[in-house]
């Protein structure tokens, strides 16, 4: 019990001690703490300071360096305003200067319009005076002299238009005339075609005359069965070995040439095997024609067609106008009309489409009734084409047309139609076709002798100078071509030539 006590008094007067010396230990501690403290605070004081007294100096400089740049600004101010007032002041000057000059020259023109008004009313004066006297001498008021005076002035003008305008009228006629020579020159050199020398094939000739009786077969039997599945008529008999094709139908014809030289070839002529031999020649006819109208369509030139219309032309390869072929004709016509139109600066490629198609109406003119030009226009419409070019098929026969590819049409056909050696004729036709013209011509009162000429194109009409005047051949050579164009049928033009002179014949002895 006494150790208990005696390690709980020690351990009480240990702690007492420990904290005795803890205290004091803390308020050495806490003393040199504080010193240390102030000593920094006194320190730190004077960085502040010594700092403060640095920002203050760099202000006052930076101060300085402001208001002196401040004073350099407004001093080039000062300067500039200055040298600007200068100007102004002198443009001021200036400017008085000129006002008063044009004080001085308005002054001046005010003096000059006070004299015009006084030389004016002078004037005035001396005109009346002077129309007084004129309207006593001449006795005629001054309104009437005036409208006399306007009379005869417009009297001279119209006269001197008139004569301008039959000046400009003529140059321009020989002018256009030159021209119109030099572009058809010009054309018709670029494109330079065979002459015909094809005809309709319309016979075919036999090896002897026994394949006559072969033809015809058992009670006619055979020939019975060709013109059924051909639809052509056969002339057998009219020339020795040799038997004839009629049909108005080209391509019907040529499907019977094709299948009965083939018979002929063969030497089985029978119903069953010209049966076979016609369907054979209708689709190598059919390919014939697809080939000559696509390599008809790459000589002219002409993009975009209708399968169909190149089918359609093709067939043309067929049909013969005054022993011209059509398809070559259509190809001549197409490259012309498409020359021409470069000539004038129109559109050559519709021109090329329409002339080449202007005649296709002709593939089916026993097919459909109207007019080639008609039945052409329709089948270039509903196949796609533009309406110029449309135009162009229905107008080139028309008298009056609309478009400027119908002319060029017009004009193509008439180069190739008359170009020579493109159309053939019997010598028979020829002289009925000049007859028949002349006839017409001369049923006229007043005309005395007719002559056509070139080929029948032109036809020269010789009147009495006694009975007719100029304005009288005038109306003579309408009425002429009216009623050539009413009774007669002809390709292309005919030229009416009036012809009237008066001649005196004196002979010296």
């Amino acid at each position: 019990m006494e150790i208990i006590l005696t390690a709980v008094l020690v351990a009480l007067v240990a702690v007492v001690v420990g904290s005795g010396l803890g205290f004091q230990l803390h308020n050495i501690l806490s003393a040199k703490s504080q010193r240390a403290v102030e000593e920094a605070s006194a320190q730190q004081m004077r960085r502040s300071n010594a700092r403060s007294k640095e920002i203050l100096l760099e202000a006052k400089e930076q101060a300085l360096q402001l208001r002196s740049d401040a004073q350099a600004q407004v001093n080039d101010q000062k300067l500039t305003l200055q040298r600007q007032q200068s100007r102004l002041e002198a443009r001021e000057e200036i400017l008085r200067g000129k006002a008063d000059a044009a004080d001085k020259h308005e002054s001046q023109l005010q003096d000059q319009r006070n004299e015009l008004i006084d030389e004016k009313s002078k004037l005035d004066d001396l005109r009346q005076q002077a129309g007084e006297k004129l309207e006593a001498i001449s006795g005629l008021s001054m309104s009437d002299a005036r409208q006399q005076l306007i009379d005869q002035a417009q009297e001279d003008i119209e006269f001197e238009l008139a004569r301008r305008y039959r000046d400009a009228e003529l140059v321009a006629q020989d002018e256009a005339d030159d021209k119109a020579r030099l572009i058809l020159a010009e054309s018709m050199q670029r494109l330079a075609s065979e002459v015909v020398s094809e005809a309709t094939v319309t016979s075919i000739p036999l090896p002897n005359d026994d394949m006559k009786g072969r033809l015809i077969g058992r009670e006619g039997r055979n020939i019975r069965a060709i013109e059924g599945t051909t639809g052509v008529d056969l002339i057998i008999d009219d020339v020795p070995e040799a038997i004839t094709i009629s049909c108005f139908d080209p391509i019907r014809r040529e499907i019977a040439r094709v299948a009965i030289s083939s018979l002929i070839k063969d030497g089985r002529i029978h119903p069953a095997r010209i049966e076979e031999s016609v369907n054979k020649a209708r689709s190598e006819v059919d390919e014939v024609v697809r080939k000559a109208g696509q390599k008809a369509t790459f000589d002219a030139d002409v993009k975009g067609l209708h399968p169909e219309l190149v089918k359609l032309i093709g067939r043309l390869k067929f049909r013969y106008s005054y022993g011209e072929n059509v398809l070559q004709h259509s190809v001549e016509v197409g490259l012309i009309a498409g020359i021409l139109a470069a000539q004038i600066g129109a559109n050559p490629q519709t021109a090329k489409t329409a002339g080449f198609l202007h005649d296709i109406g002709k593939a089916l003119t026993h097919e459909v009734d109207g007019p080639h030009a008609e039945i052409g226009a329709d089948l270039a419409k509903r196949y796609g084409q533009k309406e110029p070019v449309v135009k162009g098929i229905r107008e080139h026969h028309d008298r009056e047309m609309t478009t400027v590819e119908s002319f060029l049409v017009a004009a193509a056909d008439a180069i190739s139609a008359a170009r020579p050696g493109a159309r053939q004729d019997t010598i028979e036709n020829y002289i009925q076709r000049l007859e028949a013209l002349e006839e017409v011509a001369q049923g006229f009162e007043g005309v005395e002798r007719v002559y056509a000429i070139q080929a029948g194109r032109e036809v020269r009409v010789l009147v009495n100078p006694e009975n007719t005047d100029d304005v009288s051949a005038a109306t003579l050579a309408r009425n002429i071509v009216e009623k050539i164009e009413e009774t007669l049928a002809y390709p292309g033009q005919i030229r009416v030539v009036v012809i009237r002179e008066s001649r005196t014949v004196e002979i010296a002895q």
